[in-house]
């Protein structure tokens, strides 16, 4: 499952686990390793200095935002040292989720369509989509984020058009809860069923 900022992910997330689905989220596992103690942090001081590192031992996001939007091998250097970390505790947290039961998993991945890394190894690919604004206005209200930083981050993200080309799945999210929940209970029966079309011809 991939979409922009504010498109609703963590909402769809909460309720596919709901109803049985094994969740592994790589936004929450950059935050994770890259928060106090986070197995990148002594990475990204070596690469960066201390001065990207905050006083409570984690990455000072706002500082290194500002360096990878004005420096594109800044941003490449920092994926060199997340990456694979990240790749690392998906394959893990997605091997227990498969060992506790769940009926299937879902990575949520927000620059899936950017990375290119995910085609071929996933069965369904479901894009989150609502409108820019409401991107906007959602950001604005979650996080100390100004407008001007949250269009540069949507800008440097997938189009919207780009997402939508590549879906097997679109969900749109436009605020309703109780319409979210329906298209939610739809998707999750579609791959259910997709899990038995996939048995029946192997």
């Amino acid at each position: 499952m991939t979409g922009g900022i504010g498109s609703g992910k963590t909402a769809v997330s909460k309720l596919l686990a709901q109803l049985g689905a094994g969740i592994v989220d790589t936004d929450l596992i950059a935050h994770h390793i890259t928060g106090p103690g986070g197995s990148a942090i002594p990475l990204i001081r070596e690469q960066f200095g201390s001065e990207y590192i905050g006083d409570d031992g984690a990455l000072d996001r706002a500082k290194m935002r500002t360096l990878v939007f004005e420096n594109p091998e800044s941003r490449k250097l920092l994926e060199a040292v997340t990456h694979p970390l990240i790749r690392q505790e998906t394959i893990k947290q997605a091997l227990q989720s498969a060992q506790d039961g769940a009926l299937y998993l879902v990575f949520v991945v927000p620059l899936l369509i950017e990375s290119g890394a995910w085609k071929g190894l996933i069965d369904h690919l479901v894009v989150m989509d609502c409108p820019k604004e409401t991107q906007i206005e959602r950001v604005m209200q979650r996080s100390n984020l100004s407008r001007l930083e949250i269009e540069r981050i949507l800008a440097a993200q997938a189009s919207r058009e780009e997402r939508l080309s590549q879906a097997d799945t679109v969900i749109k999210n436009q605020g309703r809860l109780e319409d979210l929940e329906l298209e939610v209970q739809s998707l999750h029966q579609k791959i259910q069923q997709i899990q038995k079309d996939l048995l029946s011809s192997s």
